[in-house]
């Protein structure tokens, strides 16, 4: 792979919104896979991160995860209140990029183009599991490499980085926690040599069939996190339960402002 991969794409060319500070690509998930495959038969990188609203409201308090949002190549909306939130406040987004939504999009336009996969994170049963599922869906995927997400040194995890590189890749995956999996790229960045690097979260656990996915209509509602709150109520009370109710108030505000600036010009 030449030096071309670890340059970023030298245009942006999505406007951004900001949402309670937060940047925002006006970008739809048809369009994300398009500048994707573009920027892959490039050799150009692309680091994308998908927030929603504990994403965005952790980021208040967390100054690394912060200027990672801010370094991020691509942002997009993962939840539907980012959406609604957007449109509130006057710099709406015209959809979700939900990370698992981008994930599933990704491994179909690999099967069918050809482009390599490597995935890294969630346990080892977790991701063997997604692989061999992935397998059977998508006969032609090619899966050059995968690994559990858990590191015992800094040289085994910058080991891991470069059999990575020497797989050539043209997709990274990454299947860990916020703000684990934006640290991570931030710590690597660099060095990696992949076009594309995506953290999907805990999403390697649905494709592996350890969790299940919200229906339909509740992703469309926006709320997928309280199916997840149904199913992990211990570990997800706090995140979904705490930082939404901060989400709403922080919202509110920002559109009260919006509204009564909004008066003022008139």
């Amino acid at each position: 792979m030449n030096a071309g991969a670890n340059a970023p794409s030298p245009d942006h060319p999505f406007p951004r919104s900001y949402v309670l500070g937060c940047p925002v690509d006006q970008i739809t998930l048809k369009q994300c896979v398009q500048y994707f495959e573009s920027l892959i038969s490039k050799r150009q990188r692309c680091h994308i991160v998908v927030v929603n609203a504990a994403k965005v409201v952790k980021s208040r308090g967390d100054t690394e995860l912060r200027n990672v949002l801010a370094e991020a190549d691509l942002i997009g909306a993962d939840g539907v209140p980012i959406v609604w939130a957007s449109r509130m406040i006057g710099q709406p987004l015209p959809g979700r990029v939900n990370g698992t939504d981008l994930m599933e999009a990704l491994f179909e336009a690999a099967a069918e183009k050809g482009f390599r996969l490597y995935l890294l994170g969630a346990r080892q049963h977790v991701i063997e599991n997604a692989v061999n599922q992935l397998k059977q869906k998508y006969p032609r995927l090619n899966v050059v490499g995968y690994r559990n997400g858990y590191f015992n040194s800094v040289v085994e995890e910058q080991q891991v980085v470069k059999e990575i590189n020497k797989a050539k890749p043209d997709i990274l995956m990454l299947g860990m926690g916020t703000p684990m999996k934006e640290k991570w790229v931030k710590r690597h960045k660099e060095v990696l040599q992949v076009p594309i690097i995506h953290g999907v979260g805990g999403s390697f656990d649905i494709v592996g069939g350890i969790t299940k996915r919200a229906p339909k209509w509740m992703q469309r509602h926006g709320l997928e996190w309280l199916f997840r709150l149904f199913q992990e109520p211990r570990r997800m009370w706090k995140r979904y339960l705490v930082t939404n109710s901060i989400f709403i108030w922080l919202v509110f505000k920002a559109w009260l402002d919006y509204r009564l600036r909004k008066s003022a010009i008139h």
